[in-house]
C-alpha cells in the first residue's frame, strides 16, 4: 500500500521578489486557462487541453515548459471537482478565479533537494532556496521516500513554504488475513473511542474539543459586540489561532489512537464515512457552530496515513445506525439510546453510547474480511469507503 505523506519546508528566503513574479504569473495562466473553460461550459480532458492553451502560456505569459503543463493540469483537476458538486446539486458551473497562493511543482522538472537546499524553477531559470531543516523531517529526506508532485505556498504574511509530497511504499497484511481489527467512532463528547476485536477499549479526549469551540466562540462574539479599532485588532490576532489548536489535537488525538492500535495487534482500523453529515444532520440553533466546526475528516485523515506508516489497512464503512443498533442482539431503535448513556429495549445490554457505536464499526469493518472471502478476494484491499 502506497503511503502519502506531506510535509512543510520553510523557506528562508528574504528577498521574495522572483517568486512573487513566478507565482503571480503562474496564476495569471491558471485564470486564463479557467477563463476558457468555463467558455467550453463543461470540463475537459487536460491532453486535449493543453494543446489549445500551450502556446498562449509559453509565449503570452512566459512560462516554462513544465509550468504550462501543471497549470492546465490544476486546472482541469479544479473544475473536475466542480463537476462532481454540480452533480451532487452543491454548486453551479462558474468561473473559477485563482488566488496567487500557490504553484505546483514537479520533481526533478520543476524542483530539486540537496541538503538543505532546495532548487526550484523560476521565471528567471532554476534558483536555489534554503531551508529550515528540522529534526522530524529526516526520516523522510534519507532517500527511502520518493518525491511527488509538490506545491510552493505562499502564506498570508509574504512567507513562502514548500509542501513537500513524499510517498512509500508500506508492507500491509492482506485484510483476508487480518484477525484484529479496530472500530473507532468520532464524536464531539469524546473526539473518539476505540474498541477492538477483543473488546479492549480506550476514550480520547473527553469535550476538550468542545471547550476549545466554546470558549473561541464567546470570545469571538464579545469582541464583535464592541465594534471598536482594539477589538479589531484582536479578532485579527485570533484568526487562524482555533483552527491551529484544533489541529494539533487532532494529530495527537490520531497519534494515540494507532499507538493503541499497534499496542493491541491491530490488522484493520474501520472508520465510518462520515461525507454529508452535515447536510443531512439536523441540530438545535445553539448547538450548530459546534456541530458545523467538528474537525472529523481531518482527524480521520491524520488516523489514516498515520496508520499506513505502521502497516494498519484503514477501511470505511457505512455509519448508518452505528449508534442504535445493540451490538448483542442487533435489535435497531432510536429509543436505545439516552444521550450518552444506551440500553438496549430487547434485550437489556447497556454501555456508554459512544462505546457501541466503535464496537459496531469494528464489527462491520469485521464483515468486510468475510465480504471479501466469500468473493474469492485475496489482494490487499486498498484504504477507500467500503460497505461491510
Amino acid at each position: 500500500m502506497l503511503t502519502v505523506k506531506t510535509i512543510t519546508l520553510k523557506l528562508d528566503c528574504p528577498d521574495t521578489g522572483i517568486l512573487d513574479q513566478t507565482v503571480q504569473t503562474y496564476t495569471n495562466g491558471m485564470n486564463y486557462v479557467s477563463a476558457v473553460v468555463y467558455n467550453l461550459g463543461k470540463p475537459k480532458g487536460s491532453v486535449a487541453l493543453q494543446k489549445g492553451v500551450y502556446p498562449t502560456l509559453r509565449e503570452a505569459y512566459g512560462l516554462k515548459s513544465q509550468m504550462a503543463c501543471n497549470v492546465v493540469r490544476q486546472v482541469t483537476g479544479t473544475y473536475r471537482t466542480l463537476q462532481q458538486q454540480i452533480k451532487i446539486k452543491k454548486s453551479e458551473w462558474q468561473e473559477i478565479e485563482f488566488a496567487p497562493t500557490t504553484m505546483t511543482c514537479s520533481f526533478k522538472r520543476d524542483f530539486t533537494i540537496n541538503g538543505d537546499q532546495i532548487g526550484l524553477t523560476t521565471l528567471e531559470g532554476r534558483k536555489i532556496f534554503r531551508y529550515f531543516r528540522y529534526p522530524y523531517m529526516e526520516k523522510y529526506l534519507d532517500n527511502s521516500w520518493k518525491f511527488g508532485a509538490s506545491k510552493l505556498v505562499k502564506h498570508r504574511d509574504g512567507t513562502y513554504y514548500f509542501h513537500l509530497c513524499c510517498e512509500k511504499e508500506a508492507d500491509t497484511k492482506e485484510i483476508t488475513e487480518s484477525s484484529t481489527f479496530m472500530g473507532v467512532d468520532v464524536g464531539q463528547n469524546f473526539l473518539a473511542v476505540a474498541s477492538t476485536t477483543d473488546k479492549k477499549c480506550k476514550f480520547f479526549c473527553g469535550g476538550e474539543a468542545k471547550n476549545l469551540r466554546n470558549i473561541y466562540s464567546n470570545m469571538r462574539k464579545r469582541l464583535q459586540s464592541k465594534g471598536t479599532r482594539s477589538a479589531a485588532r484582536m479578532l485579527k490576532h485570533l484568526s487562524g489561532r482555533e483552527r491551529r489548536l484544533m489541529t494539533d489535537m487532532n494529530h495527537r488525538v490520531s497519534k494515540e489512537i494507532v499507538e493503541f492500535a499497534v499496542q493491541n495487534d491491530v490488522d484493520v482500523i474501520g472508520l465510518e464515512d462520515l461525507t454529508g453529515i452535515r447536510d443531512t444532520t439536523k441540530t438545535h440553533k445553539k448547538r450548530r457552530y459546534t456541530h458545523h466546526s467538528w474537525a472529523f475528516y481531518e482527524l480521520q485523515i491524520f488516523i489514516e496515513y498515520k496508520a499506513k506508516e505502521k502497516g494498519i489497512t484503514t477501511v470505511y464503512i457505512d455509519p448508518a445506525y452505528t449508534s442504535q443498533t445493540c451490538p448483542r442482539c442487533k435489535h435497531i431503535s432510536k429509543n436505545n439510546r439516552h444521550r450518552k448513556s444506551f440500553v438496549c429495549e430487547c434485550c437489556g445490554f447497556a454501555l456508554h453510547a459512544d462505546l457501541i457505536g466503535a464496537r459496531n464499526i469494528e464489527s462491520r469493518a469485521r464483515t468486510v474480511r468475510y465480504n471479501l472471502e466469500v468473493q474469492g478476494c485475496s489482494s490487499t484491499t486498498h484504504t477507500g469507503t467500503i460497505y461491510g
